[in-house]
C-alpha cells in the first residue's frame, strides 16, 4: 500500500467516524505539546535557570566541603571551586604528598580558606581507616561532601575475564567509600538542617555497558542509593544528587584531548555547581535526585530519553567496547615485543 492509498484510507476512516477522528487527532496534539514544552524546560535549565545557591550550604559562613578524591581531575577542581564559593575544604584521597601540595595551592590561592588532609585508601576497606576519617570529620560543620572518589576497569573485558582485584577494588571504591563516608558525614547535616551531597555518577549507570559490567553496575547502584537518600533527607532540607556524567578530562577516563562533549575538568565542575537542584538533561527520566548539568551531556540524556534509545546504546556500548579491548591489546602485544 503507496502514501495515497494510505491516506485515502486514512481520510475514509475520518469521515466515517469523526469523533474517534477528532479523539486521536487532539491526542498526538497534546503529546506534541507536551513534548515541546519539557524540551523547552530542559534548554532552561541547561542554559538560563540558575540552581540553588551555594550559600545555602553554609558557604562564606565557616562551613567546610568534603571532598574525595581531591588531588586530580574532577575532585580536584571541586576543591579550587568550592574554595573560591567560600568553603573550607577537607581534602580525602590515598596520596599524603598530593594531598600537601593541593593543600598548599589552595591555600595561597585563597588565603582566607583553611583546609584539611586525609590520607586513605579506599580499596582496603579497613574499618580502622573509617573509624579514622569519621573521628577526623566530628566537630565540623560540613555543608557539602563531594563523593568523587572512584576506580574504572583498566580496559573493557568481558566479567568472566576481569581480574578478581579488579572487580574488589571498583566495588570498594565506588559503592563502599561512598557508603561509608555519607555515614560519616550525613548525621551532622540532619542535626544542621542542610547539606548537599553530590555523588559523582556515569552514564554507564544509566545504560548498562557491556565489557564494564562491574564498573557499569557499581554506577547504576549510586542512582539508586541517590533516589532513596534524597527522598529521605528532602525533610531536613538536605539536596542529595547522582551527578550523571559522560566523559571528562581525567586520568580516569584516560582521555586527554576536551570536545563539545568531553570538557575540561573546569567548566564541568563550574556546571554542577551552579545547576544544584536542577535535572537538567535528567528532566523526565524517571530517576530522582539525578542531575545531567552539563549543556552536552544534558542534551545527549535528553535525547536517550526522549527517543528511548537505551537499548540501541547498550548494543553500540557494546560495540565500542570491544573496538578498544581489541586496540588495547595490540598495543599491549607491541610493547612486550618491544621490551623482549
Amino acid at each position: 500500500m503507496d502514501v495515497s492509498q494510505l491516506y485515502n484510507v486514512g481520510r475514509n476512516l475520518a469521515q466515517e467516524y469523526p469523533y474517534v477522528a477528532a479523539f486521536f487527532l487532539g491526542l498526538g496534539a497534546l503529546s506534541a505539546t507536551r513534548t515541546v514544552f519539557q524540551t523547552l524546560f530542559v534548554f532552561l535549565q541547561l542554559f538560563i535557570l540558575p540552581g540553588t545557591s551555594l550559600k545555602r550550604f553554609g558557604a562564606k559562613k565557616g562551613a567546610w566541603a568534603v571532598i574525595t578524591g581531591a588531588t586530580d581531575g574532577i575532585g580536584k577542581e571541586f576543591a579550587f571551586q568550592l574554595a573560591k564559593a567560600g568553603f573550607n575544604v577537607f581534602l580525602v584521597a590515598r596520596n599524603n604528598r598530593l594531598l600537601e601540595s593541593t593543600a598548599s595551592e589552595i591555600e595561597k590561592k585563597y588565603p582566607g580558606v583553611s583546609t584539611k588532609i586525609h590520607s586513605i585508601d579506599f580499596s582496603t576497606q579497613e574499618e580502622a581507616s573509617y573509624v579514622s576519617l569519621g573521628a577526623a570529620f566530628s566537630g565540623l560543620d560540613v555543608g557539602v561532601l563531594v563523593n568523587n572518589v572512584g576506580k574504572s576497569h583498566d580496559m573493557p573485558a568481558y566479567f568472566v575475564d576481569t581480574p578478581y582485584d579488579e572487580m574488589l577494588d571498583i566495588v570498594s571504591i565506588n559503592v563502599t567509600a561512598t557508603l561509608r563516608v555519607t555515614y560519616s558525614v550525613l548525621p551532622g547535616m540532619v542535626q544542621r538542617k542542610r547539606g548537599l551531597v553530590l555523588n559523582i555518577g556515569s552514564f554507564a549507570g544509566a545504560i548498562p555497558s557491556p565489557m564494564l559490567a562491574t564498573y557499569s553496575g557499581t554506577k547504576g547502584f549510586l542512582t539508586t542509593f541517590s533516589s532513596a537518600l534524597g527522598e529521605e533527607v528532602a525533610q531536613h532540607n538536605i539536596i542529595v544528587e547522582n551527578v550523571n556524567t559522560y566523559f571528562v578530562v581525567s586520568k580516569l577516563s584516560k582521555i586527554r584531548k576536551a570536545s563539545a562533549l568531553i570538557p575540561q575538568p573546569g567548566p564541568y565542575v563550574r556546571s554542577v555547581l551552579s545547576k544544584v537542584g536542577l535535572p537538567g538533561g535528567a528532566a523526565y527520566s524517571n530517576r530522582p535526585n539525578t542531575t545531567t548539568p552539563y549543556w552536552s551531556h544534558g542534551l545527549l540524556d535528553y535525547v536517550l530519553t526522549l527517543f528511548n534509545l537505551r537499548g540501541t546504546a547498550i548494543k553500540y556500548t557494546h560495540r565500542l567496547h570491544s573496538g578498544i579491548r581489541k586496540r588495547a591489546l595490540r598495543k599491549l602485544e607491541r610493547e612486550s615485543k618491544r621490551a623482549q
